[in-house]
């Protein structure tokens, strides 16, 4: 509670500015050194510590996945402008939401051309996201704030070495605007293990008193959450279009071991939202713990990648400038 108040009281520059220290520091860890930053905080969450050589469970799979099973079509699929690409060949576009600029920095916006209401985001990054719900109103207020923020924090950080999650580390950084699809939007989380869809979790009233629910694809609720969400108790009947979205997840998830596919519904249609490799970063506790099990039993790793890489490189940054997951889009 302390912590947290204290927290709260740190300006956002400060708050800012620390993290890109972070990311700075952390990308001259080697990875033992890494290893043991991102058990720390696994151990924080869970009391246990991630079982590098043998992970059993979903989450210890996902941190040491993160580090070690990144690939050049990962890192495609993580950058927001190439995945809608990719997904767009894959299903059609009109699955695909409507991308309005593209920029490297927010001040290169043409925004005389642009509707009311739009969308902002960073297509290397996590956590970057701005809706616009009037146009005029944001020029006069925020537009120097967020302009401010993007040049300082979002397009300067390389996500990678937050926590380490390498698909990251070579998306080139830009400033991606999309169309806004409205407030009745329902997003639908796919956890897909070898190219089948197993469950969908839904959040309900995200911005108020976030709750999720989490379904097999028979849509009977499940025992088991992620992170500290309960579960949502009003009504939630099975989707109309819920046998598309699985069509759809199935065809975007083939080809890997294990991915979430993300996809939103809005009056009835279906559009893509991301390819999320690393879910939660493996740090949102899965309860209860045999559920995290079970997932994990689900996913087979192929040890043999750590072994591979912590021989060949000597940390995170030397195997991101290698350039093995460069991509092109």
């Amino acid at each position: 509670m302390i912590k947290n108040i204290i927290k709260q009281a740190i300006p956002e520059k400060i708050k800012d500015q620390c993290k890109l220290c972070v990311s700075y520091a952390n990308m001259k860890k080697t990875f033992p050194q890494a290893e043991k930053y991102v058990d720390k905080m696994y151990y924080s969450e869970y009391k246990k510590h991630i079982n590098w050589e043998n992970p059993k469970s979903y989450t210890e799979k996902i941190n040491v996945a993160k580090m070690y099973e990144a690939s050049s079509l990962k890192s495609r699929l993580t950058d927001k402008i190439a995945a809608k690409e990719w997904a767009a060949n894959k299903v059609g576009e009109k699955y695909v939401i409507k991308t309005l600029e593209i920029e490297d920095r927010l001040d290169k916006i043409y925004f005389n051309d642009l509707p009311k209401k739009f969308v902002i985001k960073c297509n290397h990054d996590s956590g970057s996201s701005f809706i616009v719900d009037d146009k005029n109103h944001f020029l006069k207020t925020t537009y120097r704030y967020l302009n401010n923020r993007y040049n300082r924090f979002f397009l300067k950080r390389n996500f990678a070495y937050g926590r380490f999650e390498m698909q990251y580390g070579s998306i080139p950084p830009r400033v991606i605007v999309e169309e806004y699809m409205g407030e009745a939007i329902n997003d639908y989380k796919f956890l897909c293990f070898d190219g089948k869809p197993v469950y969908v979790w839904v959040d309900f009233d995200r911005f108020t008193n976030h709750k999720r629910n989490i379904y097999n694809m028979n849509w009977e609720l499940q025992e088991f959450n992620q992170w500290h969400y309960g579960n949502y108790y009003g009504k939630t009947d099975r989707p109309k279009q819920f046998d598309e979205m699985k069509t759809i997840a199935t065809e975007l998830s083939r080809g890997f071991d294990h991915v979430r596919v993300d996809l939103y519904s809005v009056d009835d249609a279906i559009y893509f939202g991301e390819m999320t490799f690393t879910n939660g970063s493996g740090l949102e506790e899965i309860t209860p713990y045999s559920a995290d099990l079970r997932l994990g039993s689900y996913w087979t790793l192929n040890k043999l990648n750590r072994k591979n890489i912590i021989s060949k490189y000597r940390g995170p940054y030397e195997l991101i400038k290698s350039g093995i997951y460069s991509y092109s889009s």
